[in-house]
Protein backbone atom coordinates (compact mmCIF):
# COMPACT_ATOMS: atom_id res chain seq x y z
CA UNK A 1 0.00 0.00 0.00
CA UNK A 2 2.62 2.50 1.10
CA UNK A 3 4.99 1.35 -1.88
CA UNK A 4 1.46 2.43 -4.15
CA UNK A 5 1.39 5.60 -2.91
CA UNK A 6 5.29 6.17 -3.30
CA UNK A 7 4.24 4.97 -7.37
CA UNK A 8 1.51 7.45 -7.64
CA UNK A 9 2.93 10.13 -5.92
CA UNK A 10 6.46 9.52 -8.31
CA UNK A 11 3.93 10.04 -11.38
CA UNK A 12 2.79 13.24 -9.38
CA UNK A 13 -0.89 11.35 -8.94
CA UNK A 14 -3.29 11.74 -5.83
CA UNK A 15 -5.43 8.92 -5.66
CA UNK A 16 -7.74 11.20 -3.29
CA UNK A 17 -9.86 7.67 -2.46
CA UNK A 18 -7.73 4.95 -0.33
CA UNK A 19 -9.53 2.88 1.72
CA UNK A 20 -10.05 -1.26 2.06
CA UNK A 21 -12.50 -1.31 -0.61
CA UNK A 22 -9.57 -0.40 -3.14
CA UNK A 23 -6.95 -2.50 -1.65
CA UNK A 24 -7.29 -5.90 -3.34
CA UNK A 25 -5.39 -9.39 -2.81
CA UNK A 26 -3.67 -10.15 -6.34
CA UNK A 27 -4.10 -13.64 -5.36
CA UNK A 28 -7.75 -15.26 -3.86
CA UNK A 29 -5.62 -18.78 -2.80
CA UNK A 30 -5.56 -19.68 0.83
CA UNK A 31 -4.27 -21.82 3.50
CA UNK A 32 -6.43 -23.50 6.43
CA UNK A 33 -4.68 -22.74 9.54
CA UNK A 34 -5.92 -23.88 13.20
CA UNK A 35 -7.93 -20.54 15.23
CA UNK A 36 -6.17 -21.20 18.58
CA UNK A 37 -8.36 -18.11 19.73
CA UNK A 38 -11.63 -19.58 19.52
CA UNK A 39 -12.62 -21.30 22.64
CA UNK A 40 -13.52 -24.90 23.33
CA UNK A 41 -16.88 -25.13 22.74
CA UNK A 42 -16.87 -24.80 19.17
CA UNK A 43 -17.88 -27.98 17.16
CA UNK A 44 -15.01 -29.90 16.44
CA UNK A 45 -16.09 -30.22 12.37
CA UNK A 46 -13.03 -27.42 11.27
CA UNK A 47 -14.54 -24.60 12.07
CA UNK A 48 -12.27 -23.19 14.54
CA UNK A 49 -9.85 -23.02 10.98
CA UNK A 50 -9.34 -19.30 9.75
CA UNK A 51 -8.14 -18.87 6.22
CA UNK A 52 -5.20 -17.07 5.40
CA UNK A 53 -3.59 -15.92 1.98
CA UNK A 54 -0.98 -17.68 0.20
CA UNK A 55 0.09 -14.18 -0.65
CA UNK A 56 0.32 -10.90 1.05
CA UNK A 57 1.10 -9.29 -2.80
CA UNK A 58 -1.87 -6.47 -2.80
CA UNK A 59 -2.85 -3.96 -5.58
CA UNK A 60 -4.65 -0.63 -5.60
CA UNK A 61 -7.62 0.17 -7.40
CA UNK A 62 -10.23 2.75 -8.28
CA UNK A 63 -8.43 5.63 -9.73
CA UNK A 64 -12.07 7.38 -11.00
CA UNK A 65 -10.92 10.13 -8.55
CA UNK A 66 -7.06 10.13 -8.96
CA UNK A 67 -5.77 13.56 -10.22
CA UNK A 68 -2.26 15.37 -11.08
CA UNK A 69 -1.04 17.81 -8.75
CA UNK A 70 -1.33 20.02 -11.25
CA UNK A 71 -4.61 19.83 -12.25
CA UNK A 72 -7.81 21.61 -10.53
CA UNK A 73 -8.65 20.02 -7.24
CA UNK A 74 -12.36 19.43 -6.16
CA UNK A 75 -13.44 20.94 -2.91
CA UNK A 76 -13.90 17.61 -0.99
CA UNK A 77 -12.21 14.27 -2.25
CA UNK A 78 -11.75 11.06 0.15
CA UNK A 79 -14.37 8.36 1.77
CA UNK A 80 -15.67 10.25 4.96
CA UNK A 81 -13.74 7.76 7.25
CA UNK A 82 -10.42 8.54 5.37
CA UNK A 83 -10.53 12.31 4.81
CA UNK A 84 -7.47 14.53 6.62
CA UNK A 85 -8.17 17.16 8.06
CA UNK A 86 -7.02 19.76 5.75
CA UNK A 87 -9.61 18.30 2.79
CA UNK A 88 -12.45 18.70 5.61
CA UNK A 89 -11.11 22.66 6.79
CA UNK A 90 -10.75 23.76 2.99
CA UNK A 91 -7.43 24.71 3.46
CA UNK A 92 -6.40 22.55 0.13
CA UNK A 93 -4.95 19.00 -0.41
CA UNK A 94 -1.88 17.65 -2.27
CA UNK A 95 -0.36 13.81 -1.84
CA UNK A 96 -0.49 13.56 2.08
CA UNK A 97 -4.48 13.40 2.05
CA UNK A 98 -3.28 10.52 0.77
CA UNK A 99 -0.69 9.18 3.45
CA UNK A 100 -3.37 10.47 6.29
CA UNK A 101 -5.88 7.49 4.39
CA UNK A 102 -3.04 5.30 4.95
CA UNK A 103 -2.77 5.56 8.78
CA UNK A 104 -6.17 5.59 9.06
CA UNK A 105 -6.50 1.98 6.87
CA UNK A 106 -3.10 0.91 9.24
CA UNK A 107 -5.03 1.45 12.40
CA UNK A 108 -8.27 -0.22 10.87
CA UNK A 109 -6.39 -3.21 10.11
CA UNK A 110 -4.93 -3.19 13.31
CA UNK A 111 -8.23 -2.64 15.40
CA UNK A 112 -10.76 -4.47 12.98
CA UNK A 113 -12.74 -1.24 13.11
CA UNK A 114 -12.86 1.71 11.05
CA UNK A 115 -10.99 4.93 13.33
CA UNK A 116 -13.13 7.54 12.60
CA UNK A 117 -17.06 6.33 12.52
CA UNK A 118 -18.96 9.44 11.87
CA UNK A 119 -20.79 11.22 8.82
CA UNK A 120 -20.58 14.57 10.46
CA UNK A 121 -17.81 16.87 9.98
CA UNK A 122 -17.49 18.43 13.25
CA UNK A 123 -17.86 15.27 15.62
CA UNK A 124 -14.90 13.80 12.77
CA UNK A 125 -12.93 16.52 14.00
CA UNK A 126 -13.77 15.93 17.65
CA UNK A 127 -12.80 12.71 17.46
CA UNK A 128 -9.93 13.29 15.69
CA UNK A 129 -9.03 15.51 18.97
CA UNK A 130 -9.83 12.61 21.24
CA UNK A 131 -7.39 10.52 19.23
CA UNK A 132 -4.82 12.47 18.14
CA UNK A 133 -5.29 15.65 20.34
CA UNK A 134 -5.72 19.39 19.85
CA UNK A 135 -5.70 20.37 16.35
CA UNK A 136 -3.04 22.71 15.54
CA UNK A 137 -4.26 26.89 16.23
CA UNK A 138 -2.34 28.18 12.97
CA UNK A 139 -4.89 25.71 11.32
CA UNK A 140 -8.26 26.16 13.04
CA UNK A 141 -7.05 30.29 11.90
CA UNK A 142 -7.15 29.35 8.26
CA UNK A 143 -10.42 27.40 7.95
CA UNK A 144 -12.31 28.72 4.92
CA UNK A 145 -15.97 30.21 5.13
CA UNK A 146 -17.39 26.54 4.57
CA UNK A 147 -15.83 25.42 7.74
CA UNK A 148 -15.60 28.45 9.83
CA UNK A 149 -19.01 27.55 11.56
CA UNK A 150 -16.66 24.30 13.21
CA UNK A 151 -14.55 26.71 15.23
CA UNK A 152 -15.14 28.96 17.84
CA UNK A 153 -12.83 30.96 19.75
CA UNK A 154 -9.64 29.91 18.39
CA UNK A 155 -10.77 26.37 18.94
CA UNK A 156 -13.35 23.05 17.94
CA UNK A 157 -16.53 24.22 18.74
CA UNK A 158 -17.30 20.89 20.78
CA UNK A 159 -18.94 19.86 22.42
CA UNK A 160 -21.43 22.83 22.55
CA UNK A 161 -21.42 22.17 18.70
CA UNK A 162 -22.34 19.01 19.04
CA UNK A 163 -25.72 17.82 17.28
CA UNK A 164 -26.90 15.14 20.22
CA UNK A 165 -25.82 13.38 23.49
CA UNK A 166 -24.85 10.43 20.85
CA UNK A 167 -22.41 12.07 19.29
CA UNK A 168 -20.90 13.25 22.37
CA UNK A 169 -21.04 9.62 23.56
CA UNK A 170 -19.64 8.50 20.50
CA UNK A 171 -16.49 10.65 21.05
CA UNK A 172 -16.12 10.38 24.43
CA UNK A 173 -15.27 6.63 23.71
CA UNK A 174 -12.64 6.65 21.55
CA UNK A 175 -9.40 5.79 23.02
CA UNK A 176 -6.29 7.55 22.81
CA UNK A 177 -3.92 6.25 19.71
CA UNK A 178 -1.24 4.53 21.70
CA UNK A 179 -3.95 3.07 23.78
CA UNK A 180 -5.53 1.77 20.78
CA UNK A 181 -2.59 -0.03 19.35
CA UNK A 182 -1.83 -1.47 22.79
CA UNK A 183 -5.13 -3.08 22.98
CA UNK A 184 -3.90 -5.16 19.61
CA UNK A 185 -0.74 -5.20 19.09
CA UNK A 186 1.72 -7.81 21.37
CA UNK A 187 4.66 -6.65 20.63
CA UNK A 188 6.38 -3.71 18.39
CA UNK A 189 3.45 -1.17 19.77
CA UNK A 190 6.12 1.69 20.12
CA UNK A 191 7.22 1.37 16.29
CA UNK A 192 3.81 1.55 14.86
CA UNK A 193 2.76 4.14 17.03
CA UNK A 194 5.21 6.46 16.12
CA UNK A 195 4.87 5.42 12.61
CA UNK A 196 0.86 6.01 12.52
CA UNK A 197 1.79 9.38 14.57
CA UNK A 198 4.03 10.57 11.67
CA UNK A 199 0.90 9.47 9.43
CA UNK A 200 -1.74 10.85 10.97
CA UNK A 201 -0.02 14.24 11.64
CA UNK A 202 -2.62 17.02 11.19
CA UNK A 203 -0.41 19.46 9.55
CA UNK A 204 0.11 18.05 6.09
CA UNK A 205 3.07 20.10 5.61
CA UNK A 206 4.75 17.31 8.75
CA UNK A 207 3.36 14.53 7.61
CA UNK A 208 5.09 11.76 6.49
CA UNK A 209 5.55 10.86 2.96
CA UNK A 210 5.34 8.07 1.32
CA UNK A 211 8.83 7.29 0.67
CA UNK A 212 9.81 8.59 4.40
CA UNK A 213 7.16 5.77 5.68
CA UNK A 214 8.94 3.50 3.91
CA UNK A 215 11.93 3.90 5.96
CA UNK A 216 10.28 3.72 8.71
CA UNK A 217 11.85 1.50 11.89
CA UNK A 218 8.43 -0.33 12.33
CA UNK A 219 9.05 -1.99 8.54
CA UNK A 220 13.11 -1.49 8.44
CA UNK A 221 13.48 -3.81 11.74
CA UNK A 222 10.97 -6.66 11.12
CA UNK A 223 10.73 -7.93 7.01
CA UNK A 224 8.04 -10.20 7.78
CA UNK A 225 5.91 -7.75 9.09
CA UNK A 226 6.89 -4.97 6.57
CA UNK A 227 5.69 -7.43 3.76
CA UNK A 228 2.06 -7.82 4.89
CA UNK A 229 1.55 -3.69 5.07
CA UNK A 230 3.58 -2.59 1.99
Amino acid sequence: MIKGAIVMHDLRLIHTDLKPENILLVSADYVKVPDYKVSSRSPKDGSYFKRLPKSSAIKVIDFGSTTYDHQDHSYIVSTRHYRAPEVIFGLGWSYPCDIWSVGCILVELCSGEALFQTHENLEHLAMMERVLGPIPQHMLKRVDRHSEKYVRRGKLDWPEGATSRESIKAVLKLPRLQNLVMQHVDHSAGDLIDLLQGLLRYDPVDRLTARQALRHPFFTRDHDRRSCIL
